[in-house]
């Protein structure tokens, strides 16, 4: 039952939830977190590591930028956050910072490949 309680927790803060809801679909650095979200920096950092110190979000270094991932083994985690991110119609903010995500992931591979 504790598990339970603490994912909802992590859930009701709003910053927590739309960064995972932007890690369900693709890794970011804190950098694009923060463009895509309009978060300051530090915030961004500190709800990530609290999401990484309770083994929800890995994260990996690439080059000079560490990027986070969700870590999706815990089925009912994966559910939980699977019900929002599949209903982001109902939830403008979380539908905002997708569209934002893929405008940005679009930039991204046009830089590499720019290269």
């Amino acid at each position: 039952m504790e598990k339970l309680t603490n994912y909802f927790k992590l859930l009701s803060d709003e910053t927590r939830l739309r960064m995972m809801a932007l890690l369900y679909h693709n890794e970011f650095c804190v950098c694009q977190i923060t463009g895509i979200t309009g978060l300051a920096q530090p915030n961004v950092s500190k709800h990530l590591a609290r999401l990484r110190d309770m083994g929800l979000v890995k994260d990996q270094r690439k080059e000079q930028y560490i990027f986070y991932s969700l870590n999706l083994e815990d089925e009912l985690f994966e559910n939980i956050l699977s019900a929002i991110v599949n209903n982001v119609e109902s939830f403008p903010v979380l539908k905002l910072d997708l569209e934002k995500s893929k405008a940005a992931a679009i930039y991204i591979e046009l830089k590499e490949a720019n290269k």
